[in-house]
């Protein structure tokens, strides 16, 4: 099946779960219920491939579908399709072939997780490149989305696997940030990222040395190494190990500057 070009619809999954073409929306509450979301979301965000009738008795079921589960779930997608109609999309949208189900959306069509992902690989790239503005601008894009709660109470194996991926995400996209206002000397911005990336990431040594770099260049050496002992704390009394060469090297630059 193939559908015309669109750019106007937008998925959002992240958040309230709705659909948006032009001036029509799908709101969450029109989807069926906390199986009906999730189902939409699992068909949204893999939507490259087609899933089997037992990833979603997984998911919906918690591997414990109904007898008539099969029934139930045929249910659900012809909910979904009647709700997708609303924006435009025919019932074919969701494919149903060889058992499985596909979502096909037109192209042009947005993403709210892809086009999180898409923004922080552009933050990173931008980044690499010495365009901080550009880096700035697609981390923002990619923490917006990040940042919003994902298909809250779920706790089946693929919500807890998307979160994840979508926590990485922001870690990412806060510490791109992170490294731009160190750039820039906007050092409270730079150590705020940073703080931001070790609540989610307690031992994500990058950006303890990001927070130890913007200490030490806003003039408060004894800070940053306050950061590295919070850091080899963490790093020993958890895991184990010392910190990485990386860090040990950060922390006798400041030390040689003091």
């Amino acid at each position: 099946m193939r559908l015309e070009p669109d750019a106007s619809l937008r998925i959002y999954l992240a958040g309230s779960i709705c659909a948006v073409r032009g001036s029509a929306l799908v709101p969450q509450k029109r989807f069926p219920g906390r199986q009906g979301r999730l189902a939409f979301a699992m068909l949204a965000a893999d939507r490259e491939r087609a899933l089997s009738p037992d990833e979603f008795a997984e998911q919906l079921w918690g591997g414990r579908p109904p007898r008539a589960w099969d029934a139930a779930l045929r249910a659900i997608v012809s909910k979904l399709r009647s709700a997708l109609a609303e924006v435009g999309l025919p019932a074919d949208a969701i494919a149903h072939a060889l058992g499985c189900y596909q979502l096909v959306l037109p192209t042009g069509a947005w993403v709210d997780l892809e086009a999180a992902d898409d923004a922080v690989h552009r933050a990173e790239a931008a980044l690499r490149a010495g365009h901080r503005d550009q880096a700035n601008g697609w981390a923002l894009v990619a923490n917006a989305i990040a940042r919003r709660p994902l298909l809250a109470g779920e706790e089946g194996s693929w919500a807890t696997r998307r979160r994840a991926m979508l926590r990485d995400v922001r870690v990412r996209a806060l510490e791109c940030r992170s490294a731009v206002c160190l750039e820039k000397e906007l050092f409270p911005l730079a150590g705020r990222d940073a703080e931001l990336v070790l609540e989610l990431e307690p031992f994500r040594e990058t950006a303890y040395r990001l927070l130890m770099r913007a200490h030490a260049a806003a003039g408060n050496p004894a800070e940053a190494l306050r950061v590295y002992e919070r850091c080899r704390g963490v790093i020993e009394e958890e895991l184990g190990v010392s910190p990485s060469p990386e860090t040990e090297a950060v922390y006798l630059d400041i030390l040689r500057a003091r």
